[in-house]
C-alpha cells in the first residue's frame, strides 16, 4: 500500500530523520510514537504530499491516496453540517449527477436510436459503481458518522461557521472518514473527542477497509485500534509488531540494550586509544599501533541522544479536612429553560478520587463548577470543615494572562513565602533558562497547561477540581501528573477523556446523564462492568474499548461478546529485576578485578621497561664488551627483559579485551 524509501527530512541543517525505510501493508493500523519533535506530524505530511522530503521517494500501491487530519486549525463555514459532509463525498456525488444526466437523456432518445443501446451500457455501468461505492446508503453513511462523533439530528441543519473549535475537528473528521481514503493519516484524532465519540471512533477504525497511520495520546485508543508501534527516534524508525503496553516494555529492553552496547563499545574505544597513546612511539609496536588506529576509523559509533527530560512534582501536603468535603442537596442548575442538574444529592468524602463521566454536554463540566462554588438555582452546597479548593477549569490555560511571561504569571499568584521557590517549580514543569521569560501568547497548548498546573503548587488545598488537566499532554507528562495526583493525601474530584488516566487514578465513577447522577464505587473497570451487567445497550462500547490488548471480542464469523474490564498494564517481574541487580553486581565485581590486575600488570610493565633501558645504557657505555663474559650475561639479560615485556604486553592485552 506504501512504500518510504531512504526518506530523510533535515530542517536548518540538523536531520529530523535520515534514511527511512519502511512499508505499510493494506488494513494495517499504525500508531506513530515518539517525543515531542521527533517528526511525527512532520512524517505524515509528507506522506500525505504536504511537504517534501529532504531525500528519499515515496511510492504508493497503484490507484491509492492518502488523506491526513491535522491536530487543529481546519475552520469551515458557509453550508449547512450534513451538505458539508456530504460533499466530501465528492465521487459519488459526480456520479449521482452523470448517472441523474443520462437518465434525461434515455428519456430523450428514441429506443431505436444508435446512441441509445450505448447510454444504456454506459447507465448500467455507472449505477453498478455507484452502487459498489456505497452511492445508495450514502445519507444513511452520513448520518452514521455524524451521530458517532457526538452531533445530534438537530445539528445536521446548522451553519458549520456556528460550532467551535473542537466541533470544527470533529466536522474535518467526518468528512475524513466519509472520503475513505487507502492510507488514512489521523493527527491526534482523539483531542477533541468525549469518551462515547473515541468509543464509536475506535470500532469505526477497527473495522476500516483500508490502511490507518496515526498519532494518539490515547494509551487506550492506540490498544483498542493498532496492532503495530512504529517509533520514531534517534533519527530513524523502528517497527514494534506488538500493542502500545507491550511496545513499552521491549522500548524499554531495547533502549537498555542499546545503552549497554554503548557502554562497551565505549569502553573498548578508550582501551584502544590508551593503547595507542601508550604505544605510539616504541619501534617494536608501530604495527600493532598503526592497526588499531584503523579499527578506531572503521569503527560506527552508536549515538543515543539524551534521555528527555521529564516533569517531577508533587502537590503540597494538605490540610486536614471532614470526612465530609463537600455535599449537595438537591441542588438544581439550569441554562435557561434547559435544566442540566435536576435535583441532585451527592457527597464527596475525605480521600476520595472522584471521576466525573458522562457523554458530551451532560452537565460535567457543570457539576464541576457547582461544587467549586458556582452559581445554582435550587438546593444547597455545603462545603466541610476546613476544606480548602483549587479548581483546575477546562479553559484555565486560556485564562492566563496573555501578556506575561511563564514567572510573572505565576509571581503574580504567588504568597510571599512562595516567591524564592518559583523557579525551582518553572523548572520542575521544564520551564528552563529563557523559557522562563517566554510570553505565555507563545507557549503551545501543552506548555499552558503545565503552567496552569504550576500554579496549583503555590498554595497548599485539600480539595483538588479538576477538568480536563490531561488536555495537550503527552504521554510522559499524563504519567508524572498521574503520579502527583496518586501521592495527593487530600480528595480530588475531576473530568478527563482519557480512559488510562481515568481508571489509574479514580476510586469512585459519578455518572452525570439526564440531569442525575449515579455512583459506582469503584474504578472505571468496575463502571464498565456493572454498565455492560445493566444491559444498556448504548454503553456496549464501552465494554468493547476496554478490552485486552487487541483482543475486539469477536471473531469476523461470531456474533459480538461483551467484557466487563479492560486488561491492567503486565506487572513489573520482580524476580527478573532482583536477576538483572546480581548480574550488574558480579560484573561489577569482575570489572574491579580486571582493573586491578591491568594496574598490577602495568606496574610490572613500567618496571621492567625502566630495567631494560639501564642495561641498553650500559651496553651503549665504551669498553662494555671488552669483558666477553660480561658482553655474554648483557646480551642474555637484554633477551630475557624482552621476552618478559612481550608476555606482560600479551597479559595486558588479553585483560583489555
Amino acid at each position: 500500500m506504501l512504500q518510504l524509501i531512504n526518506l530523510s527530512k533535515n530542517f536548518a541543517g540538523k536531520p529530523l530523520f535520515t534514511n527511512i525505510s519502511w512499508h505499510l501493508k493494506k488494513g494495517e493500523r499504525v500508531a506513530l510514537v515518539g517525543e515531542n519533535g521527533a517528526g511525527k506530524s512532520t512524517l505524515m505530511k509528507i506522506v500525505a504530499g504536504l511537504t517534501e522530503p529532504s531525500s528519499g521517494e515515496i511510492q504508493f500501491a497503484r490507484g491509492a491516496k492518502a488523506s491526513y487530519l491535522p491536530q487543529d486549525g481546519i475552520v469551515t463555514t458557509g453550508q449547512s453540517l450534513f451538505h458539508e459532509a456530504r460533499a466530501a463525498l465528492k465521487e459519488l456525488l459526480a456520479m449521482e449527477e452523470e448517472l441523474h444526466r443520462i437518465g434525461l437523456d434515455l428519456e430523450r432518445l428514441p429506443h431505436d436510436s444508435p446512441e441509445h443501446d450505448q447510454i444504456l451500457t454506459r447507465y448500467g455501468e455507472l449505477q453498478e459503481q455507484f452502487r459498489h461505492g456505497g452511492g445508495y446508503t450514502m445519507e444513511a453513511e452520513i448520518g452514521t458518522v455524524l451521530k458517532g462523533l457526538g452531533f445530534a439530528q438537530a445539528d445536521w441543519h446548522r451553519d458549520c461557521g456556528e460550532f467551535s473549535g473542537g466541533w470544527q475537528m470533529r466536522i474535518a473528521l467526518a468528512c475524513l472518514l466519509l472520503q475513505k481514503p487507502d492510507v488514512l493519516l489521523l493527527d491526534e484524532p482523539t483531542n477533541h473527542l468525549d469518551i462515547e465519540a473515541r468509543n464509536w471512533l475506535e470500532e469505526y477504525l477497527c473495522a476500516y477497509p483500508g490502511s490507518v497511520i496515526l498519532v494518539s495520546h490515547d494509551r487506550y485508543f492506540m490498544d483498542s485500534v493498532c496492532s503495530r508501534i512504529a517509533e520514531v527516534w534517534n533519527h530513524t524508525m523502528t517497527d514494534y509488531h506488538c500493542r502500545y503496553s507491550i511496545y513499552l516494555q521491549q522500548r524499554d529492553e531495547r533502549v537498555t540494550t542499546l545503552r549497554n552496547a554503548k557502554r562497551i563499545q565505549d569502553e573498548e574505544i578508550e582501551k584502544t586509544e590508551d593503547f595507542i597513546k601508550r604505544f605510539r612511539y616504541q619501534a617494536n609496536k608501530a604495527s600493532q599501533v598503526q592497526s588499531r588506529i584503523k579499527q578506531l576509523e572503521k569503527v560506527e559509533r552508536i549515538i543515543i541522544p539524551p534521555e528527555r527530560k521529564k516533569i517531577r512534582f508533587q502537590f503540597p501536603e494538605a490540610p486536614k479536612s471532614g470526612k465530609s468535603v463537600v455535599e449537595l442537596r438537591g441542588l438544581t442548575r439550569s441554562f435557561g429553560d434547559h435544566v442540566v442538574l435536576d435535583r441532585i444529592d451527592l457527597t464527596i468524602e475525605k480521600g476520595e478520587r472522584v471521576a466525573l463521566v458522562g457523554h458530551n454536554g451532560a452537565g460535567k463540566s457543570t457539576l464541576m463548577a457547582v461544587l467549586a462554588g458556582g452559581e445554582i438555582q435550587g438546593g444547597e452546597r455545603i462545603l466541610g470543615h476546613n476544606v480548602s479548593m483549587d479548581y483546575f477549569a477546562q479553559d484555565q490555560a486560556n485564562v492566563l494572562d496573555q501578556s506575561r511571561s511563564a514567572y510573572d504569571e505565576l509571581y503574580a499568584d504567588a504568597p510571599y513565602d512562595m516567591v524564592p521557590r518559583l523557579r525551582d517549580i518553572l523548572g520542575a514543569f521544564l520551564f528552563t533558562g529563557d523559557d522562563i521569560h517566554k510570553p505565555v501568547s507563545v507557549l503551545s497548548g501543552g506548555e499552558r497547561n503545565r503552567l496552569a498546573l504550576a500554579k496549583m503548587l503555590l498554595r497548599p488545598s485539600n480539595l483538588l477540581l479538576m477538568d480536563e488537566p490531561t488536555n495537550h499532554l503527552d504521554l510522559n507528562s499524563k504519567e508524572v501528573l498521574l503520579d502527583a495526583l496518586k501521592g495527593f493525601d487530600g480528595t480530588t474530584v475531576f473530568v478527563s477523556h482519557d480512559r488510562y488516566f481515568v481508571n489509574a487514578l479514580a476510586t469512585r465513577v459519578v455518572e452525570v446523564d439526564g440531569g442525575g447522577v449515579e455512583n459506582y464505587f469503584g474504578d472505571y473497570e468496575y463502571y464498565l462492568g456493572k454498565k455492560v451487567q445493566g444491559g444498556v445497550g448504548a454503553n456496549l462500547v464501552f465494554a468493547q474499548a476496554a478490552q485486552p490488548q487487541g483482543q475486539t471480542g469477536r471473531t469476523p464469523d461470531s456474533p459480538l461478546q461483551m467484557t466487563s474490564a479492560p486488561a491492567p498494564l503486565p506487572p513489573v517481574n520482580k524476580d527478573l529485576r532482583l536477576k538483572d541487580r546480581e548480574e550488574e553486581k558480579r560484573r561489577k565485581r569482575e570489572d574491579q578485578l580486571r582493573q586491578k590486575r591491568l594496574g598490577e600488570i602495568e606496574a610490572l610493565i613500567a618496571g621492567v621497561e625502566k630495567e631494560l633501558a639501564t642495561l641498553e645504557g650500559e651496553m651503549n657505555a665504551p669498553g662494555f664488551f671488552d669483558d666477553p663474559e660480561r658482553g655474554l650475561r648483557g646480551g642474555e639479560r637484554h633477551a630475557a627483559l624482552n621476552g618478559r615485556l612481550e608476555e606482560l604486553y600479551g597479559e595486558w592485552e588479553e585483560f583489555s579485551s
